[in-house]
């Protein structure tokens, strides 16, 4: 007897349709999987055995040829333990295989008959509703990151069992009923404020301006002068992700085993990899090409501290994904293309002691031990930072003023007022925000009055910039205006994005 089980694969962020044909005859004994499984899928042979006996089920003692089609792609992870056990439920005839018509199952069993929640469940849904799939049967411990999804009856499954009692109509399981994203954006509650943040206006409003335009920023100062507090304050003002934003990141988290016990990711991913960090990590890899730290930070904040105490080769390796917004990752087994649009913001010292240019403490390291140390830090990946910033140490008597400053709520309304300008600018063209803008558009959106088209060459000319660095001054104005409500960049707004660049000739010139 045949049996036909619809099920997904995952490939990347996307899934794939999978059909789960069980085929039962007589013959010897014998339980095989083919459709070019791993490791995991052949190790379901013993998972499914075990978890019908212990759910009450008799294991058929026939021949069993289960096929995982299409037989050309490969097949990873327990995903598909689920759909071939009620494949074989359907052969004995325990269910009828018209239950499972237009439905896409998956899910991994336990030895006792649970079902276990997988990875990547959110993708393979979308993929599968993309198809015209609308009914799912899902492990339980999935349906918090399934709840956002409208248009689809989602059916949780906790047990093996309980899953073939829905099937045969016995005790129905009850759909997950979709909850609105507004409903599950949280009251923003942060660690951190910029209220908390002494002094150290220049470098607020550089990020005020960065937050606006999505632009990178490097911070330069000495130890203990706020750099990580001010990077870790980041989040606190960016604007809330749209619902597509959230669909996208959590895409990726779900993919990589890392969704939050809420289900859907609602604030913006801070991901800050230690500098030991290797490439794969970082970048992403392993045998099955999983998303690494620079994919998890999409649509969010990547902060790298110390930035010349990572490895040359993992920092080289943030330039491409830095320009396209994705990095696709290829390996053996596998290649994954993953998005990666987040906003860079470092730290570093200036030296190795990091008291060069201390208003309170003497730098003790030499010409040559300054140099190589910067040198870490290559001239492409700065030129892809639009933005580097001085900090300063505070004084001992502002330290210990009470007094806050302005609010993360009160910096966070002014980004969100210069977001909007952007998202009525771009519309529909794929541009999120002005540091994504690209030479096709760049012309058209950063128009420039006569004096600051002059002011912008004589200041490339004399600070000897590249053209990389000539338009990422040209975005950062262009934010500027956004924040200051003007239209045209003029004087003011090139002169204030030049002097976010003057560290490209202060330390490296």
């Amino acid at each position: 007897m045949l049996s036909l089980i619809h099920s997904c694969g995952l490939s990347g962020i996307d899934g794939f349709a999978v059909d789960v044909e069980v085929n039962m005859s007589h013959g010897m004994v014998y339980f095989e999987i083919v459709g070019l499984p791993d490791a995991s899928v052949k190790e379901s042979r013993e998972r499914v055995r075990t978890a019908l006996k212990n759910s009450g089920f008799f294991f058929p003692a026939e021949r069993l040829i289960v096929n995982l089609a299409p037989a050309d792609q490969k097949k990873e992870g327990p995903a598909f333990d689920l759909p071939i056990a009620l494949g074989i439920l359907c052969c004995m005839g325990s269910i009828g295989q018209s239950a499972l018509e237009d439905m896409c199952v998956f899910g991994e069993l336990s030895l006792n008959g649970g079902v276990r929640p997988v990875r990547g469940a959110l993708p393979m849904v979308i993929s599968a509703m993309q198809r015209g799939v609308r009914r799912f049967l899902v492990p339980a411990e999935n349906a918090a990151e399934l709840r956002c999804i409208e248009g689809a009856e989602i059916y949780p499954a906790r047990t093996l069992l309980e899953a073939a009692r829905h099937l045969t109509g016995r005790i129905p399981i009850e759909p997950i009923h979709p909850v609105p994203y507004r409903e599950l954006i949280h009251e923003r509650r942060f660690a951190e404020d910029f209220c908390h943040v002494k002094g150290q206006s220049k470098a607020k409003r550089a990020l005020e301006i960065a937050a606006a335009g999505g632009h990178n920023v490097l911070l330069i100062g000495p130890p203990g002068s706020g750099k990580t507090l001010m990077a870790r304050c980041m989040p606190t003002i960016l604007p809330d992700m749209t619902f597509e934003e959230a669909l996208e990141a959590t895409r990726i988290h779900s993919v990589a085993g890392s969704v939050p016990p809420s289900g859907l990711l609602t604030e913006r991913p801070f991901r800050s990899p230690h500098h030991t960090a290797s490439h794969a990590s970082l970048v992403g890899g392993g045998q099955n090409a999983t998303p690494g730290e620079i994919s998890k930070a999409h649509n969010g904040v990547l902060f790298l501290d110390e930035l010349p105490e990572y490895q040359r080769n993992v920092l080289e390796a943030l330039r491409q994904p830095m320009e396209d917004g994705f990095v696709t990752i290829t390996r053996v087994n596998a290649q994954s293309t993953y998005p990666s649009r987040f906003v860079l913001v470092c730290s570093m010292n200036p030296c190795p002691c990091g008291n060069l240019g201390s208003r309170t403490k003497q730098c003790r390291c030499t010409p040559n031990e300054i140099r190589r140390y910067l040198n870490k830090v290559s001239g492409p990946l700065l030129d892809r930072i639009d933005m580097h910033i001085e900090v300063e140490s505070i004084p001992a008597e502002r330290l210990a003023d009470t007094e806050l400053s302005e609010s993360s709520d009160a910096i966070r309304a002014r980004v969100e007022a210069a977001r909007e300008v952007q998202r009525a600018r771009y519309g529909d063209t794929g541009i999120h925000c002005n540091a994504e803008l690209n030479a096709r558009t760049l012309s058209s959106v950063c128009k420039m009055t006569p004096s600051a088209q002059e002011l912008l060459n004589a200041s490339t000319e004399r600070m000897k910039l590249s053209n990389r660095a000539y338009t990422r001054i040209l975005k950062v104005a262009r934010t500027i205006c956004d924040l200051d409500g003007v239209e045209r960049i003029g004087d003011e707004q090139i002169a204030e994005a030049v002097q976010y660049r003057t560290l490209d000739r202060k330390y490296w010139g």
